[in-house]
């Protein structure tokens, strides 16, 4: 028993986060996995296939396995996390880890069967499944199990988690297909629709984590922005700022504050006096965006505050949901009793 790995896994639109038991995250890569496909060999995965993204030859392709928080192409992601499973536990045949895996608390039940069975393919020897607001909240460090709400937002790569939490299970939650990516979409769109500059989605992303912003700045910032130009068909560069970027991610944003706004509607009164209380609480790399925590703040009139590691609490929450597994299993029956 001793042999057995536990293993927390984030498996993220944008990023997989592995998570071992005594060890804590020690491997975060790109949800990229790059395929021959004259061969259908994997060339490479992670990192090294993001560098890929938007600059492989005709026979080599660089793919994204999931979209929007599930999984697009099952055999890939069966793949890429073998090749993950691998990698941080080794390749012993003996030895199979006991996994527990995160979903959007959306998901439906044939996705979360395909996310088993993709976990299991890849050498899990029993896997948990988990909704992932619960696995941020746990990760951020905060208490789930007393009675007192808990409000959290988890902004990933393909989707916006919002939920609030009490005695260790969701009371109620909303999940929308916005976050990482459509804020990297916004921004390629306004390029083409305000500059006829036609940008990729790895430049669509470095303008993100640099200018982007939810939130006046103080100062504005400016930098320089490479793409092709649609009217001459040559590559151009310009200077954008700050402002257009805010400018660019209004939609998107929009959105989330008005799903933050619907479950705040429909908490109970009592755990919403809580939630008054003790504030919000956010977490996932969308959580970085420059100022979308004041953002939230100016929209329900609550304290917001983003996590330590945003990016890794969803990874850290699955591994030491581990330890607890028979507390979730027993919200997840009873809730399901309730449902019926």
């Amino acid at each position: 028993m001793a042999f057995v790995e536990e293993v927390g896994i984030d498996l993220g639109t944008a990023n997989v986060l592995v998570y071992i038991k005594g060890k804590g995250v020690i491997l975060e890569e790109p949800s990229v996995v790059a395929i021959n496909k004259d061969t259908d060999e994997i060339v490479a995965v992670g990192e090294e296939a993001r560098q890929m993204l938007g600059r492989t030859p005709a026979n080599i392709v660089a793919v994204r396995p999931l979209r929007d928080g599930v999984i697009s192409d099952y055999d890939v992601t069966e793949r890429m996390l073998k090749y993950f499973i691998r990698r941080t536990c080794g390749s012993s045949g003996f030895f199979k880890p006991k996994i527990m895996v995160c979903v959007p608390s959306s998901v439906t039940e044939v996705e979360k069967r395909a996310v088993k069975e993709a976990a299991i393919q890849a050498g899990g020897k029993s896997v948990y499944m988990m909704e992932e607001p619960v696995a941020a909240a746990i990760g951020a460090g905060l208490d789930i199990t007393r009675p007192n709400g808990i409000m959290i937002i988890d902004i990933g790569g393909g989707t916006t988690d919002v939920a609030v939490i009490a005695l260790g299970g969701i009371v109620t939650s909303n999940s929308v297909k916005v976050a990482g990516d459509k804020f990297d979409e916004a921004i390629v769109k306004y390029m083409r629709k305000e500059h006829k500059l036609y940008i990729g989605e790895r430049t669509a992303e470095e303008i993100k984590t640099t200018l982007g912003t939810a939130y006046p700045r103080e100062q504005v910032v400016v930098q320089e922005c490479r793409g092709r130009d649609l009217v001459t068909g040559l590559p151009k560069s310009i200077e954008i700022t700050s402002k257009q970027m805010m400018e660019a991610l209004e939609e998107p944003l929009q959105i989330i504050c008005e799903t933050v706004h619907g479950v705040l509607e429909r908490t109970p009164p009592e755990l919403a006096a809580d939630i008054a209380n003790s504030g919000i609480v956010m977490t996932g790399g969308g959580a970085l965006l420059h100022g979308i925590d004041r953002r939230i703040a100016d929209r329900t009139g609550m304290s917001v505050t983003i996590a330590e590691d945003p990016k890794s609490c969803v990874a850290i929450g699955t591994g030491k949901a581990l330890n607890s597994i028979e507390m979730l299993e027993k919200n997840r029956i009873s809730r399901r009793k309730d449902s019926i």
